[in-house]
């Protein structure tokens, strides 16, 4: 392989959006929407759920919830290289739901968030939200739950209708147990606009029900299409209060017309999904004992540090699958900013090889540079 070089276009590039990032930052600080790791501050950290003074807190405006900015992802890929061989089920991404082992692991690693923490979890999947909801019980008040049961949502052409998603939020909670859900963010087609006005509708008239009925706190989506996401934030306003979209260590703001700038105006949650490119930015099996895991932990900080700086997303949301990674990412929140030209570099060429590495079903990712 070529030796890598970060040109200096490139690292001039990188240099003003981090610079202008950092200064965004300042300003947020000072105005109390962020609570930084280390710093003092004025704000009530008696109101911020699970708060650490190691940790940093975001403001999402509608919510009026301080969120830390690193949250729990629901996906618990390679969850093998973590739990006994034969326990792993065929449940989706791996663990047996109702084994001892993969119940043991996700309590470990919540508890280990709330104690770096970490206040939000998002489930993606049926599976994903029982087994947090297990996870959960008994503390359910020391976390946010943000919950999509995607097997029966507005992907499926029977659940296009506000009756037959409303069905889902109460066959869910059911399911899981759960009494109330934080935030109910419905996903979507990747190409969102892929759904007719009509669906579209159907859905915001489902959310905006399940808020009514006080069973959901906030309402959102889950969308890949930038320009529908800002259509959707501007057209139904009293619905949208976060929503879920990628981000990745190659992603920047646009100069102009940037979606962040309707997230900015409307004062709506951004959760960024697939930080780590689907593990594909590791070049290990993620297994504590793997050759390169040190490599990776340096990896998985470089990223988080380059995401956090920008001050308008609320927290990218890695699945993480054991303590140590926990420990490891919620260790970039109180580490510098602003990257050198050595790290820049570092990250430049591991996401280099992550897009290399991208299976087929993941190219997609490569749309996400701009935003």
């Amino acid at each position: 392989m070529a030796d890598f070089e970060m040109t200096r276009r490139e690292f001039v590039r990188n240099t003003a959006a981090a610079t202008a990032g950092l200064a965004a930052m300042a300003a947020a600080v000072q105005s109390g929407q962020i609570v930084q790791a280390g710093q003092p501050t004025t704000a009530d950290t008696k109101k911020i759920l699970n708060y650490n003074p190691n940790m940093e807190y975001r403001l999402v405006g509608k919510m009026g919830l301080m969120v830390s900015a690193i949250a729990m992802g629901g996906h618990w890929k390679r969850i093998d290289k973590m739990i006994p061989p034969g326990t792993t089920g065929k449940a989706i991404f791996g663990g047996n739901l109702e084994g001892s082992d993969f119940q043991k692991n996700r309590y470990d690693v919540i508890s280990k968030c709330m104690e770096v923490g970490i206040n939000w979890i998002d489930g993606c999947t049926c599976d994903e939200v029982k087994a947090y909801a297990k996870a959960l019980q008994g503390r359910r008040d020391k976390m946010y739950l943000a919950c999509s049961w995607y097997e029966h949502e507005i992907r499926r052409p029977q659940y296009r209708t506000e009756k037959a998603l409303l069905q889902t939020l109460e066959n869910g909670m059911k399911d899981a147990g759960l009494d109330y859900v934080d935030l109910w963010r419905i996903t979507m087609n990747e190409q969102s606009d892929k759904h007719t006005e009509a669906e579209v509708e159907e859905m915001m008239k489902a959310l905006r029900s399940a808020k009514k009925s006080g069973k959901v706190r906030f309402t959102g989506f889950s969308s890949h299409k930038r320009e529908h996401i800002k259509w959707m934030i501007e057209t139904y306003p009293d619905v949208v209060d976060g929503f879920c979209t990628p981000y990745t260590a190659k992603t920047k703001e646009l100069p102009t017309d940037s979606l962040f700038e309707t997230v900015r105006k409307n004062k709506v949650g951004v959760f960024g999904i697939k930080p780590f490119a689907g593990t594909s930015l590791f070049k290990g099996t993620s297994a504590q004992d793997d050759p390169n895991a040190k490599d990776d932990d340096e990896r998985a900080r470089l990223t988080i540090r380059y995401i956090l700086s920008n001050p308008t997303l609320t927290a990218p949301i890695p699945g993480l699958l054991n303590p140590h990674q926990v420990e490891n990412v919620a260790a970039a929140v109180a580490e510098r900013r602003k990257l050198d030209v050595a790290e820049a570099q570092k990250l430049e060429q591991a996401m280099d090889e992550a897009w290399a590495r991208l299976p087929e079903d993941y190219q997609w990712l490569k749309d996400f540079e701009y935003v």
